[in-house]
Formats: structure tokens, C-alpha cells, sequence
């Protein structure tokens, strides 16, 4: 594919909140993209009102980083979130909530299809019909929220993501350039042109990291009591370390996915149960009380720019291998 970076009338960033996303939003100003054409969008897996397998503080961390470089940031989730679509039983999935620049909020789906059940889990497995939480609540809300939108209609939008070949091997041969699931483009009509796009993916880690300090961005809050990914706090292929150091920041919904886990008669890991699997592990040492309120708050109060008197620090969790995608 014909390639012209700065060819783009919209530039949509999948913004996670993790350094990989972060470093899409620096490679954009990099590369002289102009921010006015530039958004971030996050999606908020557990939905709004309730917290269960996310961070507490990432939606707000991405609107103190949109703050700080003056870009738009939008969000966009399932009704019910993560939990909704765990505990469904002979229903539809939930609908689609995106927000939009006139501030107003549009609810589109949900009324048709076949009424399925899951409770279940999802599975740590390339397959994204296993590992549903990614199809359903990322990849899918995202796709709907460009597909309802008659602003992306008639010109050309790039759609980010920070996949790096570094993480896995699949990750390693996906396309850096190719169309976006939400395109539908007609030869050389737009209609709705949409392209996806992953400049990362040959980048190996401390290129991420020395572009934040390049910019003194403070990493989400995660990485500095030692998480080596920004994803969900219990994500499904989090190693025992991570699962016993997110039960002892965020107790609670631990113990109400070991609960989940016995009332599914079906373990979240093939070859263990939570429990065990928590047991076994060891939280890691840079937790701190005040990292973990700052992490499980709604709100970062902590600057996003590290400021001149005040050194940049590389936190605990770079570089070090932990469960991701595969």
C-alpha cells in the first residue's frame, strides 16, 4: 500500500494508557502531524459506574494526558462492561456507548442477533472468540463507534494501535499498514476510508521509554509499583506475580473473581484456579500504599509533564517480562 503519513484528515489514537499508546501520540507530533487532526480514544472495558478488571485511574490518567498536549480524548464502552458480558445468559450482548465532540453520548446495537450465553471468563488464547474481553469490549466498540459517526464519512482516517512484534510472535507478523475493520472504501471513493496503523511494531522497548523521557511524561502508575504492562490490572494471561500483586493492591475484586471463578465451575488459567494461582505468587516489592490509592482512585493527581526541578524516573516495571498477548 502507497504510504503518505501526513495524507490523513483524522488520526484516531487506540489510547490505552500505557506506554506503547503513549509513544503513538508522540510519534504523531514527531513526525510533524498536525494536533488538531489528532484524538484519543480509550475504551473503558468495565464499562461506566463500576470497576472490576481494570485500573480505577486509567480513564482519568488519559484525560490529564489529553490535557497536556491539548488533544481530544473520547471514550467509548459496552453497556455493563466487562462484568455484563462475563455474566450473560441466554441474552444479547449488551449495546455500544461513544462519546461524541458535541459532548453528547450515542447507544447504538443491542437489539439484535442471537441470544447466547458465556459465563465464563475469557480464555488466555490467541483466539479472540476465546478471549472475547478484546473482540467485545476493545476492538468491536471501537470499530462501531467509526462506523456511526458521519464525520468519518468522505475522508481519510488513520487508526493507531502500539502492538509490538517485541511481545509475541504474532504480534511480530501483524501488518504495519492495512485496512482498518470499520473501512469500507469503494476503489478511489472514500464512503469511508479507514486504514490501520502500527508504527511500533518493529520498535523494541527502550525506544518507548527514551521517547517518554524525551518528553518527561510520567508513566500511569502501574509500571512504577512494577507491572510491565499497562492492561487490565487482572488480566487473563497475568503471570502469578502479577495476579498476587493485583489481589493484594485491589482485594475485593479479587475475591469476587474467585467467586466468579467457582460459580462458573470453570477456571479463569487451564491449569489452575485463582486461588492457587495467588498463593503461589509474589507481590511485587515497589507496591506501595500510596501508589495503590493513586492507582485505584478515580482521579491522577499527579502531573502528567515531570516537572524541570524534578528528575524523570524510569519505574520498576521496565523491561520486565511478564503476561501479555500472545
Amino acid at each position: 500500500m502507497e504510504f503518505d503519513l501526513l495524507s490523513y484528515h483524522k488520526y484516531i489514537i487506540s489510547f490505552s494508557g500505557g506506554k506503547d499508546s503513549t509513544a503513538l501520540l508522540l510519534f504523531l507530533l514527531e513526525n510533524n502531524v498536525p494536533r488538531e487532526r489528532i484524538e484519543l480514544w480509550h475504551q473503558e472495558i468495565d464499562g461506566r459506574g463500576r470497576t472490576l478488571f481494570d485500573w480505577e485511574v486509567t480513564p482519568d490518567y488519559c484525560r490529564k494526558l489529553g490535557l497536556a498536549f491539548d488533544i481530544p480524548v473520547f471514550y467509548q464502552w459496552k453497556v455493563g462492561g466487562f462484568e455484563c458480558e462475563m455474566l450473560r445468559e441466554d441474552s444479547l450482548t449488551a449495546p455500544i456507548c461513544f462519546e461524541l465532540p458535541d459532548g453528547n453520548i450515542k447507544q447504538v446495537g443491542g437489539t439484535m442477533g442471537k441470544k447466547t450465553t458465556r459465563r465464563r471468563f475469557p480464555q488466555p488464547s490467541p483466539d479472540l472468540r476465546v478471549r472475547w474481553c478484546s473482540a467485545y469490549l476493545k476492538i468491536d466498540v471501537c470499530a462501531t463507534a467509526l462506523r456511526n459517526q458521519e464525520r468519518f464519512k468522505n475522508i481519510r482516517t488513520l487508526v493507531l494501535s502500539g502492538e509490538r512484534g517485541e511481545e509475541s510472535k504474532q504480534r511480530a507478523n501483524y501488518a504495519i499498514l492495512e485496512p482498518d475493520k470499520a473501512d469500507l472504501r469503494n476503489g478511489k471513493h472514500f464512503y469511508r476510508y479507514i486504514d490501520r496503523y502500527r508504527p511500533l511494531r518493529d520498535w523494541k522497548e527502550n525506544q518507548i521509554w527514551e521517547l517518554l523521557e524525551k518528553y518527561r511524561i510520567r508513566p500511569h502508575p502501574c509500571y512504577f509499583m512494577g507491572f510491565g504492562r499497562c492492561s487490565c490490572k487482572f488480566c487473563v494471561f497475568g503471570n502469578q506475580h502479577q495476579f498476587a500483586s493485583a489481589a493484594c493492591i485491589s482485594k475485593i475484586q479479587a475475591a469476587e473473581l474467585v467467586r466468579f471463578e467457582k460459580e462458573f465451575g470453570c477456571t479463569l488459567k487451564r491449569d489452575t484456579d485463582l486461588e492457587t494461582l495467588i498463593r503461589k505468587g509474589r507481590p511485587y516489592k515497589d507496591i506501595t500504599g500510596e501508589l495503590s490509592r493513586l492507582a485505584t482512585s478515580y482521579e491522577f493527581s499527579n502531573s502528567i509533564i515531570v516537572p524541570d526541578n524534578e528528575n524523570w524516573e524510569l519505574p520498576s516495571g521496565a523491561f520486565k517480562k511478564c503476561g501479555g498477548p500472545t
